[in-house]
């Protein structure tokens, strides 16, 4: 018996039902901020990755040669395609671009809890404004949609001059090494990494930095920066909107391109692995062959959501109906299914040849509703209508019977 590959999974009709319901949700949500969807292939050049990230990604990706000898790679991430999408076609439209994004993402790492090889990322990228709004913005909007999908969740917000000022003194790759430290949340590492290295100096300032939970805290250790006023125009935006969340100074994001705010989002329920939306303002697009534009945005693990939701997703209720006829009334069983379908109603015939009798058996385990069509209802042109969980019936005009239905 062949099996799915590791780190994929087969998701029967009621996961899907549920994962289109909540796809559903932040479609709906994200176009009234009026982020618009957008479509790039499963496959890139690999070098779309490799470009920022070095050669060292290649391990963590699936990577292959085509029939014409050019290095591929299903994509492990959807911001680099989307940003390439803006080089190769938004570069004229009329800045800024909103667009937001869904799709399936592969990376070749460790299977876990809400971590698969093949996973889903449902993302949005304001491309070309560069502002305290349209950093807030994007906040808010993330802020939105995780609301939207039910999921409890805490916010935490950062900005890399942070860490970059405290550190500003130290070689670029011993920043590098601390921020990576940090983005793994093993603040003990870098105090040690910096005793190691000579910077002891720097391991207290440090504690007071990632201890710091608000602004005035954080300029205590690091003084007054360039991008103070910025930074203070930002959260007093998100302040006066309502918008939760924390400081916290330690965030790193992992990747150099990030350039100023950064954000993540924990769920509850998921253990270590409670991360469930990544972003932040950064600058790509020149590495792709266009000019240097100011972006900011997120992605969110949208399978890490369905897990942190569970159970508790509220789906719109949809009574599931099935006609049951007599033989001679085949034709206008037939007919009044395809009457109920065309109203939005969803309806099953039987297909497997059984008697009335044994059709309304399989009904009485399936169905919400059952119409029954037999020789008296062929007649007189009527449908009774049968509520399989009261167990009242009548017999009524199927107008009055879709009417019944789709009322509900």
């Amino acid at each position: 018996m062949l099996s799915r590959p590791r780190g994929t999974r087969d998701m029967l009709p009621e996961e899907m039902e549920q994962r289109r319901e909540i796809e559903a949700r932040l479609r709906a949500k994200a176009r009234t901020w009026g982020y618009r969807e957008i479509s790039t292939p499963t496959f890139e050049e690999l070098e779309l990755f490799t470009i920022r990230s070095g050669e060292g990604i290649i391990d963590e990706m699936y990577v292959f040669e085509d029939k014409g000898g050019r290095s591929l790679a299903l994509r492990p991430e959807l911001t680099a395609p989307v940003l390439r999408t803006f080089v190769n076609e938004g570069r004229s439209l009329t800045k800024p671009i909103k667009w937001n994004y869904f799709g399936d993402c592969y990376r070749y790492e460790r299977p876990q809890k809400g971590r698969y090889r093949q996973f889903w990322q449902f993302g949005i990228e304001l491309i070309g404004a560069d502002s305290a709004m349209a950093d807030a913005e994007v906040m808010m909007v993330a802020d939105d949609l995780l609301r939207t999908t039910g999921v409890t969740f805490v916010m935490k917000i950062g900005h890399l001059s942070f860490m970059r000022t405290l550190l500003r003194d130290l070689p670029a790759a011993d920043q590098k090494k601390v921020r990576a430290f940090l983005d793994k949340r093993d603040t003990e590492a870098a105090s040690v990494f910096l005793t190691e290295i000579g910077r002891n100096d720097l391991a207290h300032p440090l504690q007071q930095l990632i201890s710091a939970r608000t602004l005035d805290e954080v300029f205590a250790v690091i003084g007054e920066i360039p991008e103070a006023d910025r930074i203070r125009e930002t959260f007093g935006i998100l302040d006066s909107q309502g918008i939760q969340y924390e400081i916290n100074p330690a965030i790193a994001r992992g990747l150099d391109y990030y350039t100023g705010i950064v954000f993540e989002c924990f769920a509850e329920g998921l253990g270590a692995e409670n991360q469930i939306l990544g972003g932040g303002a950064y600058r790509l697009a020149h590495l792709f062959g266009g000019e240097d534009t100011p972006s900011v945005g997120f992605a969110m693990g949208f399978d890490r959501v369905m897990v942190a939701l569970g159970e508790n997703i509220w789906m719109p209720f949809q009574p599931h109906v099935i006609v049951i006829f007599t033989p001679n009334a085949r034709d206008r069983a037939l007919e009044v299914a395809r009457e109920l379908r065309g109203s939005g109603i969803l309806c099953s015939i039987d297909l497997m040849g059984r008697g009335f009798s044994a059709q309304m058996k399989n009904a009485g385990k399936n169905a919400d509703y059952v119409i029954i069509i037999g020789d008296d209802e062929v007649k007189t042109g009527l449908a009774t209508l049968k509520n399989m969980k009261g167990g009242d019936q009548q017999t009524l005009p199927l107008t009055d019977v879709i009417s019944s239905l789709t009322t509900h």
